[in-house]
């Protein structure tokens, strides 16, 4: 006997009792309403020594404007985090409980939630379930007819975002318009940016993974909607910096995939969401430094050096495409730098390569591997009309002047068609689309040059015609003169899937001056107005703006100046 058909007949027997009479009951003749609540509880991942769990709670009685669902384990099971309620344990008792925007729950209504844990021994479903202290009556994990179906297994389209809307975080979309003139963009799709485990059940009360994927389902329609995701929280993360470092140490690789990836892939798999095309950026600004901050190189760090030596960039990377890749509505680009940090010579070919062994590490291959995305969170030029790579000037290449400095690209659309050909040179698909954020990198105002500069000498024709007024193209952080790029746009060049918004307009790199924090996230001299610089920017002023706070936190001043200086023009 099924642990649901149990307590169905438990339910039909207080239905007797209350009237005094034995009735006769078939149980086909009872209604839902008999059932004040069901609980499906499922294991979705499980490790021998942890796993993470999915349940949905459906309300049958009186709506709700908060709830509590209770239950306690028979073994050893202990939850470490949970994600759309506030998940507690004392003992063996365990309480999920309502976060501040699921707490309705109407009559009929459902509300899911997930958790993670760890146990030694056996890791049974609980028996019995509450819904404030009501019993209610358990799926019994079985292929019944309550049982939702599983994640879609339809085939990915070449390009998500043809034909398709794409997601307005609702959040960023508030505090973009309630600043002044903002109201002009705040319709604009952004990325989601998962940067902490906690990010995952949503921080200081803000929504959470699934609290946006619920609110995807709401703007989707009948039509074909894009989440956009930032996975990003790689053990030793972005080694050549500080503002962007995050709360995970060199070594914590299996936290990183118990934590981190194993709980996101279990909400992206869940069959509620299986309509959503589902885009994730992967883990930014990390596998590049393998190859241009470490060795004899002299931009090297030891951290950078650590990193390649244990191998968990390309660890972590390899995991997450493998476990997200499984879903079938996900697709998986990989961060591929920019032009200005890995368009040199000895860069180019070298990244793609360590691109090729994180996506073949971890039980992924290349056929988990969508496209890639350049310029993510930066500020290069999408196109430089007034100057090409071949140009020369008295007698001079464009590449010997001081701003092009023997690269081989001078915009981010020159170098992600060429990377992306490098790409499928190195064993990945034909068919791989790239991405170019252009969030940040319009270079607009009355700073943008009408044409190519005096042709006295290559420098002279370099700065005076070039669109990003960068002080070095090594500069990254809340650059000064800095404006909105394109705006969001499905297939917009050959090659090109998009160009998208991933960084949100208006949040901050990092701090001007050291902030005590809990997010993990240092102070880098780059953010400084005040910092003359370091070899990975030629020894240059940061070009930073002043008074800026923490990385990801908004930042009214650069929301303003993006707008005043983006190009195309805002309306």
């Amino acid at each position: 006997m099924s642990r649901t058909r149990t307590a169905l007949l438990a339910a039909m027997a207080l239905v007797a009792g209350a009237s005094g009479t034995a009735l006769a009951v078939n149980p086909a003749d009872v209604g839902a309403a008999a059932i004040p609540c069901t609980v499906d509880y499922k294991i979705q991942n499980d490790w021998g020594s942890g796993f993470t769990a999915a349940v949905t709670v459906t309300n049958n009685g009186a709506a709700k404007s908060s709830w509590a669902v209770k239950w306690s384990y028979a073994g050893s099971q202990k939850v470490t985090n949970g994600w759309n309620a506030k998940v507690t344990q004392s003992g063996t008792a365990v309480t999920a409980a309502n976060e501040s925007y699921n707490g309705t729950l109407a009559t009929g209504g459902s509300a899911s939630f997930g958790f993670q844990g760890t146990y030694s021994g056996t890791n049974a479903i609980p028996a019995t379930f509450t819904l404030d202290g009501v019993t209610c009556n358990v799926d019994d994990g079985g292929s019944g007819p309550t049982d939702p179906p599983g994640p879609g297994t339809g085939t990915r389209v070449d390009n998500p975002y043809s034909g398709a809307k794409v997601y307005v975080n609702p959040e960023w979309s508030a505090k973009a318009a309630a600043e002044p003139g903002g109201s002009r963009i705040s319709n604009q799709p952004t990325g989601v940016w998962l940067d902490r485990i906690a990010a995952i059940n949503g921080v200081n009360g803000g929504m959470g993974l699934r609290a946006h994927l619920d609110a995807a389902l709401a703007q989707k329609g009948s039509g074909e909607l894009v989440v956009q995701l930032v996975i990003y929280n790689l053990p030793g993360r972005d080694c050549a910096a500080l503002a962007s470092n995050g709360e995970l140490g060199p070594t914590e690789i299996d936290k990183y995939k118990t934590q981190y990836i194993d709980p996101i892939a279990a909400i992206l798999a869940d069959s509620k969401y299986a309509g959503l095309r589902i885009v994730t950026t992967i883990e930014i600004d990390s596998l590049p430094n393998l190859v241009t901050n470490t060795g004899s190189r002299p931009t090297a760090t030891p951290q950078c050096d650590v990193m390649k030596a244990n191998g968990n960039y390309q660890k972590g990377v390899g995991y997450a495409l493998n476990k997200l890749g499984d879903v079938a509505n996900v697709y998986n680009y990989i961060d591929a730098g920019h032009h200005g940090w890995i368009g040199w010579d000895d860069n180019f070919a070298a990244s793609a390569t360590v691109m090729k062994e994180a996506a073949t590490s971890e039980g992924a291959t290349v056929n988990d591997v969508h496209g890639f995305i350049a310029n993510t969170a930066n500020y290069s030029a999408l196109k430089e009309n007034n100057y090409t790579i071949n140009d020369s000037v008295a007698g001079k290449s464009v590449r010997e002047s001081k701003w092009v400095d023997w690269n081989r690209y001078v915009d981010e659309l020159s170098f992600a068609q060429a990377f992306r050909n490098q790409l499928v040179t190195t064993g990945f698909n034909s068919g791989i689309g790239m991405l170019i954020d252009t969030s940040r990198n319009g270079w607009g105002g009355t700073a943008r040059p009408a044409g190519p500069g005096a042709t006295t000498d290559v420098d002279t024709y370099v700065n005076g015609g070039r669109y990003d007024r960068r002080i070095h193209v090594g500069n990254w952080c809340n650059q000064s003169g800095a404006g909105l790029g394109e705006r969001p746009q499905a297939s917009p060049a050959a090659g090109i899937d998009a160009y998208v918004w991933i960084k949100p307009p208006g949040e901050s790199d990092g701090s001007s001056s050291a902030i005590p924090n809990d997010e993990g996230k240092g102070f880098d001299r780059m953010c400084d107005p005040t910092y003359t610089g370091n070899p990975r920017n030629g020894n240059s002023l940061s070009g930073a703006l002043p008074n800026a706070p923490l990385s990801g936190h908004w930042f009214s001043a650069q929301f303003q100046q993006l707008m005043t200086n983006a190009y195309p023009p805002l309306s």
